[in-house]
């Protein structure tokens, strides 16, 4: 009965103290249920401490490290936040003079740094996309008063720090003065803080083990260690805490039968004799150094080739601390890129899609046009402001094709003379147009215009009365119809010439119109020319040209003329052979001049001036050698 009264008797304080068989799980104080309140007390109410927070707002001027706040010894909960990302670094320098981070102006890399007795989580995002700033996050406690700096080099966007002091802890947050943190601060508040905490003192445990012993007993006195059934045993130490450079390991006590020297649970043994752990160094070698290499900064360009960049240092770890070496300790290795091209996106750029069209006029200073547009990175045609206006190309340039030339041009003279007998006009077309041979001497048509109109004669006429016209005149529209006017008269026409008669001699005759209706471009297309050009030669066959154009009935350039009818542009001219002036005064002076030419002595000036009638009728001959007899 005794045995099974101690079987549920162990059952109930395993259970009690191990959690067994259950396997629930056990309370901060061993037993189920309790929590650490954020004071650090198990089972605690947060009655324990307060909470100290506030905001730096100075507005700084001078570039370098600046004190932000002073967090006691004891502290925990850190947590230290830059409010905007900028180019600002925070640091943390403990107050024996030890950089933890970012000291010395080396900016270190993101990760976990040990410093006062704590681990720190430090924090830079580096997306480009990111807008928040730099953070350092610890649970604490600290060992040491820890100085928070900030690296200033922009305007200050406001750092938020709080952290967590116990209420034995009379000593608050020592925070810059206005002169003290190198700047101004905002009307005069350059930190915001509060504490938030309550007096009274913790009613529950504090943080030691409760006894099994009931309040109204007085617990049992300890047999020597001799007479103890169970005792705390050196078993042997923990493993190094580093694995290079300066590590630590601890002592391990463990619970033992005092005969057997079994393993048994440590509640068997008592807590207040078991020896504290002692501390040895281990791993003492330095470790080799090594490349460390900061994240890459924002890319220098939002589109095309850019550059970014990163920092990297020689460093080596020992005693738990990462410390900056001379390049030269890291030369086992191939240092990292600390620059690199990079490229967000392609930028739209010009593209030129045509070639630069013909000039806008044939003569004078026109204009020519080409195709320009802005394409994105995938070819598509976007708005011009897309691509830098300062490099887009020119799509509109002025272009000089000579100075135009005039001319008069005119058709061929009209086959109908205006009257049948006797004395008639015929007509022909008169233009003044801009000549395209930039080579004929034209500079203009000038007042002298061509006749229009030339005297025919189809013949006598016999004595007889006949009504006769006169050239229409011009049309009164340019284009489409218009009309035009003639004179009308009642002749008689004799040997003797035109007697102009009443016009009721010639009522029996049907009378021509003096008016009628006419639409110039209902011409059709005819054949122009211009005068002929000076020959090219005044004797022994030359050339001479003119420019000939087939002009619609608006006075354009077309082809519907009918080639066959088309005037000559080319022709021969002075076809007669070079006869040269001959002096009266030169004849010859001996009747046997004829010898003198066959004997070639015209070159001689005797000769020449006593025959210079043969000598001039041939040919000049050249002669390097002019002398006198």
């Amino acid at each position: 009965m005794l045995s099974a009264l101690a079987m549920l008797m162990l059952l109930w304080l395993q259970t009690l103290f191990l959690g067994k068989p259950w396997a629930q799980t056990l309370g901060c104080d061993e037993y189920l249920g309790k929590v650490m309140d954020r004071c650090g007390v198990c089972g605690g109410d947060n009655t324990a401490c307060r909470l100290v927070s506030g905001q730096f707002k100075h507005s700084l001027t001078k570039v370098g490290y600046h004190k932000i706040v002073e967090i006691p010894e004891g502290a925990t909960k850190i947590n230290i936040t830059e409010m905007v990302k900028s180019r600002n670094y925070l640091a943390l320098r403990s107050r024996s003079g030890r950089s933890i981070i970012n000291g010395n102006w080396a900016i270190d890399r993101p990760g976990r740094y040990e410093g006062v007795g704590t681990m720190f989580t430090y924090r830079r995002p580096n997306e480009i996309s990111s807008t928040a700033g730099e953070s350092f996050v610890a649970e604490g406690p600290t060992n040491e008063i820890l100085d928070v700096f900030m690296i200033y080099q922009q305007p200050n966007p406001d750092i938020h720090y709080e952290f967590i002091l116990p209420l034995d802890n009379s000593r608050g947050p020592q925070l810059p003065t206005d002169g003290g943190a190198g700047g101004n601060a905002v009307n005069g508040q350059g930190v915001t803080d509060r504490y938030d905490g309550y007096s009274g003192s913790n009613q529950g445990s504090q943080g030691g083990y409760p006894s099994l012993v009931p309040d109204n007993q007085l617990p049992q006195p300890q047999p020597p260690r001799w007479q103890r059934e169970y005792n705390w045993k050196l078993t042997g130490t923990t493993d190094c805490s580093a694995t290079c450079g300066k590590g630590s390991r601890y002592s391990v006590f463990n619970c033992v039968h005092r005969v057997t020297h079994a393993h048994v649970s440590e509640t068997l043994c008592d807590r207040a004799t078991k020896p504290s752990p002692q501390e040895e160094p281990c791993n003492t070698e330095p470790c080799p150094a090594f490349w460390d290499i900061g994240e890459w900064s924002e890319c220098s360009r939002t589109c095309g080739l850019g550059m970014q960049h990163r920092q990297v240092l020689c460093r080596q770890l020992y005693a738990n601390r990462t410390l900056n070496v001379h390049t030269s300790r890291c030369r086992h290795l191939e240092r990292p890129e600390t620059a690199s091209t990079c490229q967000l996106k392609i930028c739209s750029e010009w593209q030129i899609r045509s070639e630069w069209s013909p000039c806008s006029v044939p003569c004078g200073v026109g204009q020519k046009r080409r195709d320009v547009h802005c394409l994105s990175n995938v070819g598509d045609v976007v708005a011009d402001e897309e691509c830098n206006m300062n490099l887009r190309p020119n799509d509109v340039e002025n272009c000089d094709m000579g100075p135009c030339a005039k001319s008069w041009f005119f058709t061929e003279w009209g086959s109908r003379c205006s009257a049948e007998c006797g004395m008639g006009l015929r007509t022909r077309g008169v233009l003044c147009l801009t000549n395209h041979i930039s080579s004929l001497p034209l500079e203009g048509c000038g007042s002298e215009r061509p006749p229009e109109t030339q005297v025919c004669n189809n013949g006598p006429c016999d004595s007889r009365i006949e009504w006769y016209t006169g050239p229409w005149s011009q049309c009164s529209a340019d284009c489409g119809r218009g009309t035009q006017q003639r004179l009308v008269a009642c002749l008689m026409s004799s040997v003797d010439g035109f007697t102009v008669m009443p016009q009721y001699e010639c009522s029996s005759l049907d009378k021509p119109l003096g008016q009628q209706s006419c639409e110039i471009k209902a011409c059709g297309t005819k054949w122009y020319h211009t005068d002929w050009s000076s020959c090219s030669k005044t004797c022994e066959g030359g050339f001479r040209i003119r420019e000939v154009r087939c002009l619609s009935d608006d006075l354009q350039s077309t082809e519907g003329c009918e080639e066959h009818l088309r005037p000559p542009d080319k022709e021969e001219c002075n076809p007669q052979p070079c006869i040269p002036e001959i002096d009266e005064n030169c004849r010859d002076k001996y009747f046997n001049c004829n010898v003198v030419v066959q004997a070639r002595l015209c070159v001689y000036n005797y000769y020449r001036n006593a025959c210079c009638a043969s000598c001039s009728r041939v040919p000049h001959r050249a002669s390097g050698f002019r002398g006198q007899r």
